[in-house]
């Protein structure tokens, strides 16, 4: 690695493609891409470009001592070896694991001479195991019943009724979302929508649901197109799936096609390698990684396997959009389900009659602005008109990508745009290999061309990918074998990180050089082990670890171990953790009686249709990104970059634009003042007081009230509070109830959905 100064680019970390923050990453690349595509005050774009390099210059004396490591010892880092299976280690008290894993965590205890905290009560692990596995709590009478016979019987046959729960793969495909960086628009400065991203959040949740394993579920998302299918519905399911490539971030303001596709490129690659491999490959783009031995040769044989795939994402050209594609149609014997309804015979007229309307206003149109705005009015118009077919039906439109064909066309167009003159441009119309670019610069092309592959440091022989295909499948199944040290790892590293708020792994998206070390090798080795010998079965995962003593320990204090080991690395009790964003919402609706439990078909964006999520138009999408009235489940709402629901902004969600396995957890006022003012709350809390029997006292409906929200009885202390509370409300709004006006109640309702208890799983 050359030791000279770098001093126009930051270099690479384990918190993502570059040494800072995501969001100054993201000032970076704005401002390093602006002053020359986007149109913007080019003087501008290049002051803050310089100020963004500057600010961030490393020096080789100042890089970690991991980014001088010699190839030789990069290959011996521990992500890089085949994990092993090591024998159980000695423990002092045998009697103290229930399974495997138990052993590796109390001898890792014991070498520090520390000890588990006591087991969770029945009442604690019951709500636990309910948040964790469907992500909604249980009932009252779920708890009572679990508490009243607490055996580990119980517990288990409690275990796999929540995995066979529909609740479950909504939970957990919530999480997949997120590294799949899943959104319905584009983002950046062109937002249009994704009308028909639906179908591949559909497909995860399923996915989990049916219990799919895992090494399918990888080849599906990066070749279904490529697989066999027995029947249609199994190709509709393996072409939806290959959503994972198309719906990432997109400039649809590019003026360069090469350069779209190259930035269109280096997504997929980070998204492929981030989500399955833990790995920062696109770091690689513009030089050899600074830490990991990805040599930039690496990631142009990667890149000539995505430049050979066609991604199908739709949009139109419109304003400033000029990047669109074609959309992939399912077969009709697949019978998928549609998010529109038919198109009814009169509002087909008069689509028809705006669409004529408009073409012939811009025969006359002389403005050369009127006539551009017209022009993308059209196009507009013609492109949701495209949702149905001539009888009105819903047309089975898909997300997805395909090989490139091996020959290249001749300047072919996109049949379903008709605004301006797009043609394929500059970028590969083939099937082929891709040429180095030197710092990754579209114009810095190198004459020879790099075979199309996978990183040379982890595979003992090259890919062997046919010269008619695109290398797609040949990557998929690579990713997902067990010879590849890193997939079994990752997956498991993740799935320990939802259940105990930490991975093993405390750098879930970096396995690589820059990356923690895991806190419990051996165990983590032993998971993924046992993970792919098992099938690749998440939920059977799932099951051992719950299964284990150390899932269901306490989340109580023990000073001695805090001194020693504050964050709970070693594990001696449960880390107690705040609800994602998505559980905290659904729980609101949950205890209200105010959530409707079976999915949706499609979402808002679905029905909006293709368009810039902007402008007066798009106020009625923008309406239901925060509809109050919305009652399903978070997973449901509309997922729009730039513009996702406050609740789920307030409680630190994913940002969509990069893969993200890990969430950000925030104490900030406005928190606080959601739980105290949003429509949804307030709305849920007077329902819930409206479900209390009215011929109840107020100590009563107080004792039904905590018992609903918290799952327990207040204390003493607590119901004093509440009904001194009670009191001074109603004497502040100058009314006397008895019992206890319905405003009065609600607020105290507000108040416990902001306490600690509700908002935590501990």
């Amino acid at each position: 690695m050359p030791t000279q100064a770098v001093t126009a680019r930051p270099a690479e970390t384990a918190s993502g493609e570059t040494g800072m923050p995501s969001s100054c990453e993201n000032r970076w690349r704005s401002a390093r891409q602006g002053w020359w595509q986007r149109g913007f005050c080019s003087l501008q774009a290049a002051l803050v470009f310089a100020v963004a390099a500057l600010s961030t210059a490393v020096w080789a004396d100042e890089l970690p001592e991991a980014s001088r490591h010699d190839a030789d010892d990069r290959g011996s880092h521990w992500a890089y070896l085949t994990p092993q299976r090591q024998p159980l280690p000695d423990v002092s008290d045998v009697n103290w694991p229930r399974v495997d894993l138990d052993y590796d965590v109390l001898a890792a205890l014991e070498a520090k001479g520390l000890a588990p905290v006591a087991d969770a009560s029945p009442a604690t692990i019951v709500r636990r195991l309910y948040l964790d596995l469907t992500g909604l709590p249980p009932t009252l009478e779920q708890v009572e019943a679990f508490v009243a016979q607490p055996s580990q019987e119980h517990y288990e046959g409690l275990v796999d009724q929540l995995l066979a729960s529909p609740r479950f793969g909504e939970k957990w495909a919530r999480h997949w979302l997120d590294v799949a960086r899943y959104a319905e628009s584009t983002g950046g400065a062109v937002n249009f929508t994704y009308p028909h991203a639906w179908r591949y959040r559909d497909y995860v949740i399923e996915a989990f649901n049916s219990g799919m394993p895992w090494d399918q579920f990888i080849r599906e998302q990066l070749a279904g197109d490529l697989l066999p299918a027995g029947s249609p519905q199994d190709a509709a399911r393996q072409q939806i799936a290959t959503g994972f490539l198309a719906i990432g971030t997109r400039t649809l303001n590019e003026p360069s096609g090469l350069q779209f596709e190259l930035d269109t490129v280096d997504e997929q690659i980070n998204a492929t390698s981030l989500g399955f491999l833990g790995l920062t490959v696109a770091c690689a783009r513009c030089h050899d990684h600074e830490y990991d031995p990805i040599p930039q040769r690496d990631y142009y044989a990667l890149a000539g396997i995505f430049r050979s795939t066609q991604s199908h994402y739709g949009t139109t050209v419109f304003v400033n959009a000029r990047r669109p594609t074609p959309l992939l149609r399912l077969p009709e014997e697949a019978v998928v389900p549609d998010a529109v309804a038919p198109l009814p015979p009169l509002a087909a007229r008069q689509m028809a009659m705006q669409i004529r309307n408009t073409r012939d206003a811009l025969r006359t149109e002389e403005d050369r602005l009127r006539r551009f705005l017209a022009t993308g009015r059209l196009a507009l118009l013609e492109t949701r008109r495209a949702a149905w077919d001539e009888d009105g039906e819903p047309v089975p439109w898909v997300m997805g990508v395909t090989d490139k064909p091996v020959e290249p066309p001749f300047r072919r167009r996109f049949a379903r745009r008709t605004f301006g003159d797009y043609t394929y441009g500059d970028m590969t119309q083939s099937i082929g290999d891709s040429p180095l670019y030197a710092r990754g610069e579209s114009d810095q092309a190198e004459a020879d061309l790099v075979p199309r592959g996978m990183l040379a440091a982890l595979v003992d022989e090259p890919l062997q990918i046919p010269e008619d295909t695109s290398g797609r499948l040949q990557l998929a199944e690579w990713i997902a074998s067990d010879r590849n040290p890193l997939t079994a790892r990752v997956v498991v590293n993740r799935i320990w990180l939802q259940l105990f708020g930490r991975g093993l792994v405390a750098t879930p998206d970096d396995f690589g050089m820059a990356g923690q070390p895991p806190s419990h090798p051996a165990l983590l080795d032993r998971l993924a082990v046992q993970f792919v010998e098992d099938g690749w079965r998440v939920k059977d995962l799932i099951r051992s670890i719950v299964r284990s003593r150390t899932y269901q320990l306490a989340s109580v204090m023990d000073p001695v171990a805090y001194a020693e080991d504050p964050e709970a690395v070693t594990l001696w009790r449960m880390p107690p953790r705040r609800l994602d964003a998505e559980q905290i919402r659904d729980r609101i609706l949950f205890v209200s009686g105010h959530l409707i439990v079976e999915p949706p078909v499609g979402s808002a964006v679905a029905r909006y249709g293709e368009g810039p999520v902007a402008g007066r138009g798009a106020q009625r999408l923008l309406s239901a990104v925060n509809d109050p009235f919305h009652r399903h489940r978070s997973i449901y709402l509309p997922w729009l970059r730039d513009n996702l629901p406050e609740a789920m902004e307030l409680f630190d969600v994913a940002d969509p634009s990069m893969p993200r396995s890990d969430r950000d957890r925030t104490t900030v006022p406005g928190q606080g003042l959601y739980l105290l003012n949003s429509p949804l709350v307030m709305r849920s809390a007077e329902r819930l007081i409206d479900l209390l029997p009215d011929d109840l006292s107020t100590e009563q409906r107080l004792e039904q009230l905590y018992r609903r929200v918290w799952l327990r009885s207040p204390t003493a202390e607590e119901r004093d509070a509440s009904v001194a509370f009670l009191d001074s409300f109603d004497q502040a709004e100058d009314a006397q109830h008895a019992p206890a006006s319905r405003e009065a109640l609600a607020a105290v309702c507000q108040s416990l959905f902001a306490s600690s208890e509700f908002l935590y799983r501990w």
